[in-house]
Order: structure tokens, then C-alpha cells, then sequence
């Protein structure tokens, strides 16, 4: 699918993309092209010398902010899938261990809990393993003295998951949604798609559920099904009887679905497609809002898609942050996306909301020479903010009950993640983040 041309964002943007344009010529163009068929087969690590190649030359040949646009180029010679110069492991093997993953915590027998898990528990969907792993979060959650307690097997490569008010997580895996009792940590049920997404695989571009979220009546599931080089899909899972209703079209790889505060619309963002279908609960029926500030050039190419989104719930607007350069906000009722300033300057990927309406956002680390180090962004609901850095990329963010402690993982799908979750004190701006090793590159989190 060729992701369709919409309005740009602003003529700063266009300026360089026009230039990147006469520079790179039909290559860049051809390669984007191929990038659909390429992500459908397996590929190896890619040598960091291979790349330094076309990095090193893009380098000479541009400016800065020409660097970041052009990088589609880059993207294309990498075959990069997430376009963020990732280096996955072969979809047909398990993932090969990163030179700065560091080794997987196992769980400590004598720290888990009988009966039922505790309160401020944190759970991580463990992208490395076909596990989910329940961590004590320490002192006061503080990180501090905190370690794995226990895992539970749900399916292969889990990615998103979300828990409800009954302590049910729902687990987005390659090969179906699991359902976990995180109150007696078993695993109660696998739930296969109705989306045919190909074979089970592991790696980034692997097919099966992405992002996941539940109704807020607790009566409904709603996963992001890749399936690799199309559009994906939106499943409709029943809570009560475990069991797929419905299925809607969606953009190209769902990495994050979100639902609406009343729980009429579904959001799903598509990587890959530069946009979020608003899927309506109750008909099914979807409507296609492109989301692509830097504008679309470079197609599957690109290193400038939107990636994570949270719904804002005083307006129900949708935050989606980009490059921690721009912030945009995607009106479901009329599609207009307006967009504030961020200052992190770095690539970005997960998100959520505090109570108090704080903005989190994932630094995962640069992309061009210019771009700064791995952060969270903390943004405060009249958008002054404040960046804390982090050591080595990370993916996604939840936070604690009362809003005092942010905790990020640190699974990301490149060279350069590490097993644990690192730990950050909102309330206290002068303490240092603190590093709890957890889980088998971790994505998913959240807090019981």
C-alpha cells in the first residue's frame, strides 16, 4: 500500500524534503518500494560498517535537518522495518541476543508472593521470550532492592498488553491474545486471530497483535493485528466468552490501538501508513485520518511515522509525539491535527497520560548525528517540559497509581536494548533514574 499524500505540516518541513527530493532521485524512491516485499522475508542483523556507508556520505551531502528528512534512504539500504534502524533477528529463529541487552533476570522463588500478587505490582510483556514477567517494584516502587517474581508463559513474542479492573491482563502475542490471571499468575486462555497474518514468528516485523486496549465497561478487547507488508486489522474480542466478534480494516502495522472515554470509537495508529483509523465500537464502520507532520515522502522508508498515541480525556484528542521535535493532536471528530512544539530532539515511541494530565513520552535515542541521547519527556498539561535523560534506548512508559513514578522498559526493537525497566521519581527532579533489571526485552508494561 502506498500511503496517501496529504497536506504538509509546515513549509519549514517542505523546504528540505524538496531538496532530499532532487538530491536523492529515483533510488531513494525505488528502494521504498521494495521495502514492502523485504519486510515479508526474514533478514539477519544488519553490521553497524555496512550502514556507516550511506550514513557517512548522507552526512557530507546535507544539512542537518535535510539529514533527519532524508533518512528514508538510509532506511531503505537498511531494510529497516520500524524505521528506526533497527536490526531484528531472523522472523524464523529466536531473537539474537544484543550485545547491549545484558542477561535476562530469571525470577526469585523466594520473593514471590503467596496468594495473590500485590498491589503496584508491574508487569512486562517480555518481547524476547514467549513470557510475561511480574516484577517487585522495590521500596516504595522506587526501583530500589526490586527484582523479577514470577513468569508465566502466554504465546510467542508478546507485545502489548492491557489489564482490567478484574485483574485479567490481556497479552498481545504472534499467535493469539492470552488471558492471564495476574491475581494467582497463571495463564487462563489463548485466543487465536481471525486475521490470517501469516507464520509464527518472532522479531520486529513478525505478524499477529501489536497494540491492545480494553472498552472501558471491561466488555470488550480490542488488539492491532499486523500482517506483514498489507493493511492490518482490528479484532473485537468478548471478554465474557473469550471469543473474536469482529474484525475492521486497518492502517499498516498497528503499533498502538486506543478507545475513545465513552468507549464508542476505537484508535488505531498505523506505523507503516502514516495514520489512525477511528474504528466505531458498535458498526464496525472506519474512517482514515492521516497523521504525518513531516509529511509522507519515503513511504515504508521513512523514519518519520507515528508510533504511540494516548487519548487526552478532557477533549478525547489524540497525542502522537514525533522526533521530540513536534507533538501532534489528531481531533477524531473533524481529522485536523494541530502541532506544539516538544524539545527532547530525539526519536520517540511510547507514550501515556498521569493522572493529572502529564504527558510521558520515550526517548528512544537518535536517529540522525544531530538528534539527542535516549529520554522521557515529562510534559506538564500546559506544556512546559522537562526531559530526563536515560541510559540506552527504551520502548514504553506506564505509570504508578498516584502519579509519582514513571516506569520505562527497556525492550526496544534495535541494538542497544537491555532486560530491565529503568525508574523515574516525577516528583523529585534532582533524583537520579534507577535501573531494575526485569524481564526478556521488555515492551509492554503495566502497573497492577
Amino acid at each position: 500500500m502506498t500511503a496517501p499524500r496529504g497536506p504538509r505540516a509546515t513549509a519549514a518541513a517542505e523546504g528540505p524534503r524538496a531538496a532530499f527530493r532532487k538530491a536523492s532521485g529515483p533510488r531513494a524512491t525505488a528502494a521504498a518500494e521494495g521495502l514492502r516485499a523485504a519486510s515479508r522475508e526474514a533478514s539477519g542483523p544488519r553490521a553497524t560498517a555496512a550502514a556507516e556507508g550511506p550514513r557517512a556520505a548522507f552526512r557530507k551531502a546535507s544539512g542537518p535537518r535535510a539529514r533527519r528528512l532524508g533518512l528514508a534512504l538510509i532506511a531503505a539500504a537498511l531494510l529497516a522495518g520500524c524505521a528506526t534502524g533497527t536490526t531484528e533477528a531472523d522472523p524464523g529463529a529466536p531473537d539474537a541476543p544484543s550485545a547491549a541487552s545484558g542477561t535476562v533476570a530469571p525470577p526469585d522463588p523466594s520473593r514471590t508472593p503467596e496468594g495473590r500478587t500485590p498491589d503496584g505490582t508491574l508487569l512486562v510483556a517480555d518481547f524476547g521470550s514467549d513470557t510475561v514477567t511480574f516484577v517487585d517494584p522495590g521500596r516504595d516502587g522506587s526501583g530500589k532492592d526490586g527484582a523479577p517474581i514470577a513468569s508465566v508463559e502466554v504465546g510467542t513474542a508478546p507485545y502489548g498488553l492491557v489489564v482490567g479492573e478484574d485483574g485479567r491482563a490481556w497479552v498481545a502475542t504472534a499467535e493469539g491474545v492470552a488471558v492471564v490471571d495476574t491475581q494467582q499468575r497463571t495463564r487462563l486462555a489463548l485466543i487465536p486471530y481471525a486475521t490470517e497474518s501469516g507464520p509464527v514468528t518472532t522479531g520486529e516485523y513478525r505478524g499477529g497483535g501489536m497494540g491492545i486496549a480494553l472498552a472501558p465497561d471491561g466488555k470488550h478487547v480490542y488488539v492491532g493485528v499486523n500482517v506483514p507488508g498489507e493493511d492490518g486489522a482490528v479484532e473485537v474480542i468478548d471478554t465474557a466468552t473469550r471469543e473474536v466478534t469482529g474484525t475492521a480494516p486497518v492502517g499498516m502495522r498497528p503499533f498502538d490501538v486506543d478507545v475513545s472515554p465513552d468507549g464508542r470509537e476505537v484508535y488505531a495508529t498505523g506505523h507503516d501508513s502514516f495514520d489512525v483509523t477511528a474504528v466505531a465500537a458498535d458498526t464496525l464502520k472506519t474512517r482514515r485520518m492521516e497523521v504525518a507532520p513531516y509529511g509522507t515522502e519515503g513511504g515504508l522508508g521513512s523514519w518519520l511515522k507515528p508510533h504511540y498515541a494516548v487519548v487526552r480525556p478532557a477533549d478525547g484528542t489524540l497525542l502522537l509525539p514525533f522526533e521530540g521535535e513536534r507533538l501532534a493532536v489528531l481531533d477524531p471528530r473533524t481529522g485536523k491535527v494541530t502541532i506544539e512544539r516538544m524539545t527532547a530532539d530525539t526519536h520517540q515511541h511510547g507514550a501515556a497520560l498521569a493522572p493529572d494530565g502529564t504527558l510521558l513520552v520515550v526517548g528512544t535515542g537518535p536517529i540522525g548525528s544531530e538528534d539527542e541521547e535516549p529520554s522521557l519527556t515529562v510534559r506538564a498539561p500546559d506544556g512546559t517540559e522537562r526531559v530526563v535523560p536515560l541510559e540506552g534506548p527504551h520502548e514504553d512508559v506506564a505509570v504508578s497509581a498516584d502519579g509519582s513514578t514513571a516506569y520505562v522498559t527497556g525492550g526496544f526493537t534495535r541494538d542497544g536494548y537491555w532486560n530491565g525497566i529503568t525508574v523515574v521519581d516525577l516528583d523529585d527532579e534532582k533524583s537520579e533514574p534507577v535501573r531494575l533489571t526485569a524481564g526478556n526485552r521488555p515492551l509492554g508494561i503495566a502497573v497492577l
